[in-house]
């Protein structure tokens, strides 16, 4: 198990958990989407209590189910239209704290 959880600490971006986890990819998509799918990867995983399993092969399995789960998410729409970012699950008209503004200063 500490194999597995080593591995994932090194990995960082999007295409590093998408190439570990051989789950095929659209460079279009993760160009757009990267931080989005990532963050809707760690939602499904927490949803699953999938952080309790010991069995490296079982994990491994399970995750990469999450992570095709998330990036399809993504495949079939945008991150707007999914509201996977604080900035579009924000209601019209409401306000937005200086530090969790959108736009660049």
């Amino acid at each position: 198990m500490e194999s597995f959880l080593s591995k994932l600490k090194e990995l960082s971006s999007a295409e590093d958990f998408l190439r570990y986890f051989g789950v095929p990819f659209e460079q279009s998509v993760v160009n757009v989407s990267r931080l989005h799918i990532l963050k809707r990867f760690f939602q499904y995983i927490r949803q699953a209590n999938l952080l309790s399993s010991n069995n490296e092969l079982d994990l491994y399995t399970a995750y990469r189910e999450q992570l095709v789960k998330a990036y399809g998410d993504f495949v079939k729409s945008t991150p707007a239209q999914e509201k996977s970012s604080r900035c579009f699950r924000t209601p019209p008209g409401a306000s937005m704290s200086p530090s969790t503004t959108c736009a660049p200063p």
